[in-house]
């Protein structure tokens, strides 16, 4: 499913593929854009997308 959402440090629109057989996911992908590094979870309920975050990583 591709999903899109907004860099937290330079405010571009990303595109991303998840996978919905995964029904929580975190980790660290970096932004295509400006390269920095994004904290990334969601979350998929009978493979609907019910929660999606990208946060700034801490300290960085």
């Amino acid at each position: 499913m591709e999903h899109f959402f907004t860099c937290p440090y330079c405010w571009e629109q990303i595109s991303m593929i998840l996978d919905p057989s995964e029904e929580e996911s975190e980790y660290i992908e970096d932004c295509e854009v400006c390269c920095r590094p994004v904290e990334l979870s969601f979350r998929f309920s009978d493979d609907i997308l019910v929660s999606f975050e990208a946060r700034r990583m801490e300290g960085i």
